[in-house]
């Protein structure tokens, strides 16, 4: 190649994010905006979104070259996960043509779908595929629209194939993202191992229950990273990144209770705040940003820097978040627990919330 030759292949790869061969890895996004659990609430949906300008009044693509990574669990408990996906859907298609990404990592409850299990739909994500002018007889006994959700879920059906086309766990610049974390049995498989495995499990369903998508310590289930022990455990962290060459691990799954929250000394951080309305009074609205490789906390669409410590720092910013916040905040228990703990000379654990399937 001559040397013209070469300076303009330079230049394009400047210019152009690039994928690993596994489509596993990328490189060279200075904005990502990583989203957590959304399960089936639309209307959050389309507010963490425009709060972060990655869409326009017509719910079309406006971040330009931004990377959005949504953690896992688009499906299940809420009313309207196929409008979630289908407006995903359209974003992959219109961000690349901007020169930015959407990827939707595979969570629990898409693995369950695919699978069948359907103990968490809501009658009204049942709703959203019901034909009222050709109703399915195969539909007595459950809901309406069962028969079409099962078959548009399924492997081969529309939804199913999406949702088999996406990776469990993706590393973007410094940053690993996977939807509920890396536990010990897993530490010494690469990501695309991971996901190699994940796709060959989804193909062949029913899936065995020691695999990637079903154990507890596999990349869908996993909350040591979220609440484990920091002395036992941060081997284990130390291992995965090191593994993947990487600064930290993004992770859903496990709910914060209203605020984007850091563990491991800033290794691990956590983005499941509950956007979707189903448990409470209130309404939540926050998601992960990250530029030129420093992450922050995008609060109700305000900058918010991450707390460095467990303590102090994390009230700091969970009494920041809490003003933003409609009032009361979901976050005053939290600050509560923070200060008693405090108080005694203690400090807290990221969040007391119970978990949830």
């Amino acid at each position: 190649m001559s040397r013209v030759g070469v300076l303009l292949f330079s230049t394009v790869l400047a210019l152009f994010p690039l994928a690993s061969a596994a489509e596993d890895a990328w490189t060279g996004m200075d904005r990502v905006v990583a989203v957590g659990d959304l399960h089936g609430d639309y209307e959050q949906t389309i507010a963490v979104l425009r709060s972060a300008g990655l869409i326009d009044d017509n719910l079309n693509w406006a971040g330009g070259q931004t990377c959005l990574v949504q953690n896992g669990d688009v499906v299940d408990r809420g009313p309207a996960p196929r409008k979630i996906m289908d407006l995903l859907m359209k974003l992959e298609s219109q961000a690349k043509e901007q020169g930015g990404y959407v990827h939707c990592l595979i969570g629990n409850h898409e693995a369950m779908n695919l699978q069948g299990d359907f103990r968490y739909v809501s009658p009204e994500a049942f709703a959203e595929f019901s034909k009222p002018d050709k109703p399915s007889p195969s539909d007595l006994g459950h809901p309406p629209g069962y028969t079409e959700y099962k078959r548009q879920l399924s492997p081969d059906g529309t939804y199913g194939r999406w949702i088999r086309k996406h990776n469990v766990a993706i590393r973007i610049g410094d940053t690993i993202f996977v939807h509920g974390g890396i536990g010990p049995k897993f530490v010494k498989y690469s990501l695309r191992e991971l996901n190699d495995r994940a796709r060959e499990e989804l193909s062949h369903l029913p899936a065995r229950q020691d695999g990637v998508l079903w154990d507890p310590e596999g990349p869908l289930w996993y909350r040591g990273m979220a609440r484990g022990n920091e002395e036992i455990l941060r081997p284990v962290v130390l291992a995965v990144l090191n593994g993947s060459h990487a600064a930290r691990i993004v992770i859903g799954h496990t709910f914060t209770d209203g605020a984007v929250t850091p563990n491991f000394g800033g290794k691990i951080i956590m983005i499941d705040i509950g956007l979707a309305r189903l448990y409470d009074q209130f309404t939540r609205l926050a998601c992960l940003v990250i530029e030129h490789g420093k992450p922050y906390a995008l609060h109700r669409g305000t900058r918010l820097e991450l707390p460095a410590d467990d303590g102090p720092d994390l009230l700091r910013y969970l009494k920041e978040a809490a003003r933003l916040d409609p009032q009361p905040s979901a976050l005053l228990a939290r600050i509560q627990t923070l200060e008693k703990r405090l108080t005694a000379g203690t400090t807290a654990p990221p969040s007391a919330t119970a978990d949830r399937p």
